[in-house]
């Protein structure tokens, strides 16, 4: 069974002492369903009874840190899932301070460190840092909460995750001919002039990719079909990655010699393709251009 709708899913981590107690009590406040200190071999089992059709729970925000360090290595291959999971919408949230202010924190709440349990706090804080590098690289949201009092940390949480703040992912698709240059907006480039021109048929030369005469010229070759499955299936993939990072538009630009034939119908068919996913824009920048003019 599979949710009826997209679940969001935030995991909070970061260095011990950097305000991960008051991020989820923060997102309780905005009716997330909150688990403190969840092992990471646990979250497989966790997303599969979120997935179930009759879990009426979409919004969950779990605490993972290394108090369960014994399981931390099983973490990424956690994560590794849920970038497969089409129904979840997955964000981590990394929570970092300078190492003097986690020292200062430390001795103020007169806590030993976990990983240094008979030792100096600056001693655990160093071997922490070493060992969440390469999580922290995969956060898509960081706060450095060194200047931070407790209210203000909430306050860039519920600005951030709260449902008046939710920002709508779009993609537009441009079409552009690459003689009169590259567009300089564009996140992601594709060049199509290896495809057949309608530009040497005679009567399709005046057209462009707007009608139907040479849209339909343009996708009936094998190499427009195989190029078109290819690339539609790496933006199934990539666009998802995008929107988690936390990009509120993505820019595709699709160009041919001048912008009026292939790259116009190809703009327009991914601008259709992914329309019933994502809000699409498309636009044509050199489709009225000649040469002389």
């Amino acid at each position: 069974m599979s949710a009826s709708h997209e679940t969001k899913l935030v995991i909070i981590t970061g260095m011990s002492g950097a305000g991960k107690t008051v991020a989820v009590q923060s997102f309780e406040d905005l009716g997330y369903y909150c688990v403190d200190n969840l092992p990471p071999a646990l979250l497989p089992k966790f997303l599969e009874l979120m997935k179930d059709a009759n879990n009426t729970i979409n919004k969950v925000a779990l605490v993972m840190d290394l108090r369960g360090r014994e399981f931390f290595d099983t973490l990424f291959d956690a994560l590794d899932q849920l970038t497969d999971s089409v129904w979840l919408e997955e964000h981590i949230l990394f929570l970092d301070a300078h190492d003097n202010m986690l020292v200062s924190r430390y001795k103020e709440t007169r806590r030993q460190h976990p990983l240094a349990p008979s030792g100096l706090p600056l001693e655990g804080i160093n071997q922490e840092r070493r060992i969440l590098g390469e999580l922290r690289g995969r956060a898509q949201h960081f706060i450095d909460t060194t200047n931070l009092k407790p209210k203000e940390l909430r306050e860039k949480i519920v600005l951030k995750y709260g449902e008046t703040e939710q920002k709508i992912f779009s993609i537009h698709t441009l079409s552009f001919g690459f003689k009169y240059g590259m567009p300089i907006d564009a996140d992601l480039v594709f060049d199509v002039r290896f495809l057949p021109n309608p530009h040497y048929v005679a009567h399709l030369q005046p057209l462009t990719g707007l009608t139907k005469d040479v849209s339909d010229y343009v996708f009936k070759w094998s190499e427009t079909q195989r190029f078109l499955e290819k690339l539609l299936d790496l933006l199934a993939f990539m666009l998802p990655q995008y929107k988690k990072e936390g990009k509120s538009q993505l820019v595709i630009a699709i160009g041919c010699t001048g912008g009026q034939h292939r790259s116009v119908a190809l703009a327009e068919h991914i601008a259709k393709y992914f329309s019933s996913q994502y809000t699409t824009h498309v636009a044509h920048r050199d489709i009225d251009k000649r040469k002389g003019h």
